[in-house]
């Protein structure tokens, strides 16, 4: 009698066949696969090990691994991604969210919430939303944010989320992208402070708008950089989303003046960036005279992530 495919055993079958098929993180790509398939929580597979799993879900499981091995991201497979402790909406007209964003995130509120007179920097949340420090919100009006390139909404949406007091305007250049952010605001309660705008950068946003905190993760990547790019990510995400030119800073060259121009005074514009650009955006910073000197943020990883610098009085 041949032996059941319980669920501990297609997860080990499934870790060491996508392993073999290139996967960085085979056990995890399994479990969030089976959970797919079988419509539950991925943590609630740890208590049904010996469980023997039905053929209909089996089949559907088969089909999401095969996908897999093929260079399918698993988080476009199971259409969601969770960011700052917040599960978004995710299809192949978006960048799947990555924990180096939430960077953009804690700087964005670090600044939105730290009491008046305090000096920028301190961090009050880690990744993920857990709270390190207490800061009293801004509470004597609506601050306003921008986020220039917001594909799923995932910046907008967590800025919205943990700063209850500021209205938040997400632009695009995609409106494929925007249906996507403004579905996941409505799935997150936080449609009504979210404004969507489609076009490049910040022309969109009419004139007289001032902002607080101008926040960003714009194409960074090199030409030669996304030729090297994992096929996962090449074949698969949007290329518009990812690649800025030959140098990587053609994006950031033109959204540092826009945002010198719609920052209120002592307004922060926060940028992710490649750890081979971080050097030279700060410089793009300083040489536009604006700004007061850039700060560089490491991400977890101790590589150069998110240059940040306030809009001087």
């Amino acid at each position: 009698m041949s032996e059941s495919w319980t669920v501990l055993r297609l997860l080990s079958w499934t870790t060491d066949y996508l392993k073999q098929h290139g996967s960085d993180s085979p056990r995890l790509d399994a479990e969030v696969l089976l959970a797919g398939a079988k419509g539950c929580e991925r943590i609630m597979l740890y208590t049904a090990f010996d469980e023997v799993v039905s053929e209909e879900v089996r089949a559907k499981f088969r089909e999401l691994v095969k996908q897999r091995a093929s260079g399918m991201p698993v988080a476009y497979l199971v259409g969601q991604r969770e960011f700052y402790s917040l599960r978004l909406r995710v299809t192949p007209d978006v960048l799947i969210p990555r924990p180096e964003t939430e960077f953009v995130v804690i700087a964005a509120l670090d600044h939105l919430k730290r009491p008046a007179g305090q000096e920028p920097g301190a961090r009050s949340q880690e990744p993920g939303g857990a709270n390190t420090t207490h800061h009293s919100p801004l509470t004597t009006h609506s601050l306003l944010v921008a986020d220039v390139g917001t594909g799923s909404g995932a910046i907008a949406i967590a800025i919205a989320r943990h700063a209850p007091n500021c209205r938040v305007t997400a632009i695009d250049n995609s409106s494929a992208a925007l249906a996507i952010a403004r579905d996941n605001a409505a799935r997150h309660q936080v449609a009504d402070r979210i404004e969507f705008a489609l076009g490049d950068l910040l022309a969109p946003i009419p004139a007289e708008l001032r902002f607080a905190v101008i926040a960003s993760n714009p194409p960074y990547v090199t030409e030669s950089e996304y030729a090297a790019l994992a096929p996962q990510v090449k074949d698969h995400e949007p290329k518009l989303a990812l690649v800025a030119g030959p140098k990587g800073t053609e994006t950031i060259e033109r959204l540092i003046p826009q945002a010198a121009e719609r920052l209120l005074p002592g307004g922060l514009a926060v940028l992710e960036v490649s750890p081979m650009i971080a050097a030279r955006v700060a410089e793009l910073f300083a040489a536009d005279g604006r700004f007061e000197p850039a700060t560089i943020v490491k991400d977890l990883a101790q590589r150069p992530r998110v240059v940040q610098s306030i809009r001087k009085s």
